[in-house]
């Protein structure tokens, strides 16, 4: 097998999660000698050139949606083994078009990391952002107020799941199905009246789940204040979800990361492969005709053609 194609070979098989000793075994079994695990990390660094360039690339025009996410992986530290998050942000551009916007490694969740992480996307262009979509944490909405002035969404399928932890089994598909009625409604004002009902019905029986209620209500139907064509879509953090989801199952087969590097050129690597599919999608992730009026840049018309 030539040289180049055997890179090819290798560097796809390390994206896809392949270990390398099961690399060694399907080159043995090919007829070809085993590769040591020093050659398999000799090929795979020309993918850093690649990841690099894709996660510091310029990001150009608005981008109304955002959502951030992390996710925690082990790596060597100083001769210790510690765990580090790993965070990473996908948007939506008034084309209608979602792309990974960049990734992190950060030694916690806390606040600073947050910022700074907004900060390097801001410094490449980031702007626009009208909504931020992520887990309930205090240190991902300060962030985001200070860097970005944007509307921060709590997860609402992580809220309800940790609400329902206070309704007690027996109550919780009843509970359930009253809080989804705030959801049902038309309109921003109809799903707080709604949201409030069903708080102050519970209070009576299940005082800290009504007070949970209260403090998360405009977090959770934030988003009931953006186009309803687009609702489905903002109200939780599945689409980076289901990234995560991925991620965590390529890189499980490493389990344990010998650097900081290793970890960018592998999920670098999973994230530049799943942006270049949705680039060649036919359909976009929203339409183009209802995300375009969320642009802070004036929509240019042309004047009709004279008959």
């Amino acid at each position: 097998m030539a040289e180049k194609a055997l890179t090819a070979v290798i560097q796809e098989a390390y994206v896809q999660g392949i270990s390398t000793r099961s690399v060694d075994d399907l080159l043995k079994a090919m007829g070809m000698s085993g590769i040591s695990k020093s050659q398999v990390s000799r090929l795979c660094e020309e993918i850093d050139g690649k990841v690099k360039a894709f996660l510091n690339r310029p990001l150009e025009g608005d981008w109304p949606y955002l959502w951030i996410d992390a996710t925690c992986l082990k790596v060597r530290r100083g001769g210790r083994i510690v765990s580090v998050a790993v965070i990473i942000a996908i948007g939506v551009k008034t084309d209608g078009r979602r792309e990974v916007l960049g990734l992190e490694i950060g030694t916690s969740e806390a606040e600073p990391i947050w910022t700074e992480f907004l900060r390097k996307l801001t410094r490449r262009g980031l702007r626009g952002v009208k909504l931020v979509i992520s887990d309930a944490h205090e240190g991902i909405k300060a962030a985001v107020s200070k860097v970005l002035s944007a509307t921060w969404q709590r997860c609402r399928v992580h809220f309800q799941r940790n609400a329902l932890a206070h309704a007690g089994k027996s109550g919780r598909r009843v509970v359930s199905a009253f809080i989804a009625t705030a959801f049902a409604q038309d309109t921003a004002e109809a799903a707080s009246t709604q949201w409030r009902a069903v708080a102050d019905q519970i209070r009576p029986k299940v005082l800290k789940l009504a007070t949970i209620m209260d403090d998360a209500e405009h977090d959770v139907l934030a988003y009931m204040s953006f186009p309803k064509e687009h609702r489905a879509k903002l109200h939780s953090t599945n689409p980076i979800e289901r990234l995560n989801g991925e991620i965590k199952r390529r890189t499980d087969v490493v389990g344990i990361f010998p650097n900081d590097e290793a970890i960018v050129r592998l999920v670098g690597a999973l994230l530049l492969e799943q942006n270049d599919e949705w680039a060649v999608q036919r359909a976009r992730y929203m339409t183009l005709e209802t995300i375009a009026p969320m642009g802070d840049a004036p929509i240019i018309r042309l004047p009709a053609a004279a008959s």
